[in-house]
């Protein structure tokens, strides 16, 4: 203890506070409080124990270094002086306090001849893709602001997606979804999907999902170009889809208020949930899987717990598109308005955060947050625009997940590897935690009674053919071996005569407590 103070004497101040710094962090980490192994006889344990509690230790020292060193940034929000609200400040005023990187972020694109517009960023927030309704394609660069490629297809535009990067994206055009190249080129034509409304990618396991007009769904490989399945909803016209970022499951909204979530390899929906009384008209998924924000007609904006299917939260208001951005931010739009709610005491009871209003007259038509940017897209009747959130996306990115700054040599492997690693269609489901589980035993189930009757049959001709051993004269006489050969099958039939007395008291047992009159069931005896 006394070479301990001596040692934090002559370290420096600086390294005295990394060192104070990283204790506390590792905290965060650590598994509880460490046992008393001082109590402990057992010298093997203990030592086996010592060895263990050594390697949680520095596994959360490991962990603290790293989050110290290698996760440097961190998220930021807005935050009020006294009576003031964050919903209260305007753009303007959070762009002349942000540096002039963050200040080029926002901007409004104006086209109104080809609008209303939908966008969709790429996994790492590089690129963005949008789409006008009249035709209007265009991909840009959001680092460097330059326009990649811009073309129009003279026909009528209902949604767009990046595939599994930038190189590809497909759009839902009038009749049916085009697949397209960076350059513009025209790869696919996908007549099997007939006329789209809404499309989403699953990159996990390379797979195109559109949901027609006249509601049918469709799962393509576009590594193979094997079309997985075709289902039919059944529940009409939708154009609400959204894909769950943990599980892959889809999510489709109704018009008769339900939300029903599919899989590749059911016909029919993994759950039906009835949740508004009127069109679902929204819906978003938490990145981490378990929560879901639905919107409706019925002017109800609702939190659900997925893994209870039970409502969380319900507040007043209407919303014609939703997305959740990384750090759990939820952005709904209606009309010319923008909001954005976040979830302040972490109990996923959410209040308003910030509000936008667009210019009077604009109609937003699709919302969506930047990856790794506190940056929001905004689709609109008159063209593109983007705004500034404080703590909406990731401040640290992964460059094994989603580099903004990759190379021509890196997108290649990376791409090569995601082939290598893609999931089959099987994998998804409601709980991926269970792939790879033992998988629980049935219970067993009650023989019938033809098996009964076959099985005691079989004991009985087991028991007639036993031999007994010749004994001394006047024991082995021909009567006494029937009797023996009459007891041995006796023995054999016992159990199965003793179950189906069992069987029959029971049965006898509960048709006299049904015919008791209801006010004297509850003096029937109760069986043990």
């Amino acid at each position: 203890m006394v070479a301990k103070q001596e040692s934090e004497q002559l370290m420096p101040a600086a390294e005295q506070d990394i060192s104070d710094e990283l204790e506390l962090k590792a905290k965060k980490y650590l598994r509880g409080d460490g046992a008393n192994l001082e109590v402990l006889r057992d010298k093997k344990l203990k030592g086996q124990l010592t060895v263990r509690e050594k390697l949680y230790g520095q596994s959360a020292k490991a962990a603290a270094k790293a989050e110290k060193w290698l996760l440097p940034s961190e998220e930021g929000y807005l935050e009020a002086e006294g009576l003031e609200k964050t919903w209260h400040i305007k753009q303007e005023s959070i762009i002349r306090e942000v540096d002039v990187i963050s200040s080029r972020k926002p901007f409004d694109m104006i086209l109104p001849e080809l609008g209303p517009y939908t966008l969709e960023y790429t996994s790492s927030g590089r690129y963005m893709l949008v789409g006008g309704r009249k035709g209007h394609l265009a991909m840009i660069d959001m680092i460097s602001m330059d326009l990649i490629k811009e073309f129009q297809v003279r026909e009528t535009v209902r949604d767009v997606v990046f595939l599994q990067n930038e190189q590809f994206f497909a759009v839902a055009q009038k009749k049916y979804p085009y697949i397209y190249n960076r350059d513009g080129t025209e790869i696919h034509c996908l007549k099997e999907h007939g006329a789209p409304l809404k499309l989403q990618f699953l990159n996990k396991h390379f797979l195109l999902v559109s949901v027609n007009k006249f509601g049918h769904l469709h799962y393509q490989d576009v590594s193979t170009g094997e079309m997985i399945a075709n289902y039919r909803t059944g529940l009409g016209r939708t154009a609400v889809m959204k894909a769950n970022p943990f599980n892959a499951v889809i999510g489709l909204g109704h018009s008769g208020g339900k939300v029903t979530m599919w899989k590749p390899t059911s016909s029919k929906p993994l759950v039906t949930m009835l949740c508004h009384h009127g069109p679902v008209t929204a819906i978003a998924f938490h990145g981490g899987g378990h929560l879901m924000a639905t919107a409706g007609m019925d002017r109800k904006i609702k939190l659900w717990d997925i893994r209870k299917f039970e409502v969380l939260h319900a507040y007043s208001g209407h919303a014609q598109s939703l997305d959740f951005s990384q750090k759990g931010l939820l952005a709904m739009a209606n009309g010319s308005k923008v909001q954005i709610w976040r979830d302040s005491y972490g109990n996923q009871d959410y209040r308003p955060y910030m509000s936008h209003a667009m210019v009077k007259g604009y109609q937003v038509g699709k919302i969506a947050f930047r990856p790794y940017e506190d940056v929001l897209g905004i689709g609109h009747s008159m063209g593109v625009s983007s705004i500034l959130i404080p703590g909406s996306g990731e401040p640290n990115f992964d460059t094994w997940v989603a580099n903004p700054y990759e190379t021509t040599k890196q997108r290649r492997e990376k791409e090569v590897h995601a082939l290598l690693d893609k999931l089959q269609p099987e994998t998804i489901m409601l709980d991926p935690s269970k792939i790879g589980t033992v998988k629980p035993p049935r219970r067993k189930e009650k023989p019938t009674k033809k098996e009964t009757e076959s099985e005691m049959e079989a004991a009985i001709e087991a028991a007639k053919s036993i031999t007994f051993k010749k004994k001394t004269k006047g024991r082995s006489k021909p009567s006494k071996q029937a009797k023996k050969k009459q007891d041995e099958v006796f023995k054999a039939k016992k159990p199965f005569l003793e179950q189906q007395m069992e069987e029959r008291h029971a049965k006898k047992q509960r048709t006299t407590e049904a015919e008791l009159p209801k006010s004297l069931q509850r003096f029937a005896r109760q069986r043990a």
